[in-house]
């Protein structure tokens, strides 16, 4: 939606860094701003409110000091506070198991749309996805997140909206506690190595249109996941 759920601004009656920062939350928990989501930058919040970079950037720091939004130097503001929904309890109670059986329900599928629908530039965000998770040698969260958003980007591939939706579900489970503490356990460097192959070779097969190849690697790949988390959870 991305517009602010008060019209004040325009008499001048939130020129405040504390009303600014009132009105911003009100859009942040009324769903206007999403989790995740990239806030406009000040110069545009600057004009909208009628107020000064240093008003809004006192706002702001208001927000981040109520775990709002944070700030990323370079790149933006973004909301990082969730609205509770069922779907948070659904993600809380999945273990790391659970969620992998759930993605060798859809994963497979999904591959096979993205081999049969990606566009050019599907494929050139995909490669940017993948060569970002290559870049990772060691760091497990970093790791997480990279492959996180190279799954995302496969989705993409799919060119399908629900598919894409559904994809978003899953990897707001991969954020939970319990998927934290096995992640730390199996994501060793041999392993970080060994699953970036796999996502290489997947990469390869999805660009080239090899259906029968795609499909075959996302499902070792799924079923490597599992068999180690299973030693993770007997290791423990």
């Amino acid at each position: 939606m991305n517009q602010l759920t008060t019209d004040t601004h325009s008499s001048g009656m939130v020129s405040s860094s504390a009303n600014i920062a009132v009105a911003l939350r009100q859009a942040i928990h009324l769903g206007d701003y999403l989790f995740g989501e990239k806030l406009p930058p000040e110069r545009a919040l600057a004009e909208k409110f009628d107020a000064s970079r240093n008003t809004i950037r006192e706002a702001l720091r208001q927000l981040e000091d109520n775990k709002l939004v944070s700030r990323r130097i370079g790149s933006g503001t973004f909301v990082i506070h969730k609205i509770k929904t069922d779907r948070d309890d659904a993600a809380i109670a999945t273990s790391p198991l659970e969620l992998v059986e759930v993605r060798f329900s859809v994963e497979p599928h999904m591959t096979r749309l993205a081999v049969k629908n990606a566009s050019a530039r599907n494929l050139q965000r995909l490669e940017e996805a993948l060569l970002r998770l290559e870049s990772i040698a060691d760091d497990p969260k970093q790791f997480s997140r990279a492959d996180e958003a190279f799954h995302l980007c496969l989705a993409e591939c799919t060119r399908n909206p629900l598919m894409l939706w559904l994809y978003r579900q899953v990897n707001e489970v991969r954020g939970n506690t319990l998927w934290f503490e096995a992640r730390e356990k199996i994501l060793t460097p041999k392993r970080i190595a060994e699953y970036n192959a796999e996502h290489r070779e997947l990469y390869e097969a999805v660009r080239s249109r090899d259906t029968e190849q795609a499909v075959r690697m996302i499902t070792d790949h799924l079923d490597k996941v599992r068999i180690d988390l299973i030693g993770a959870s007997e290791g423990s």
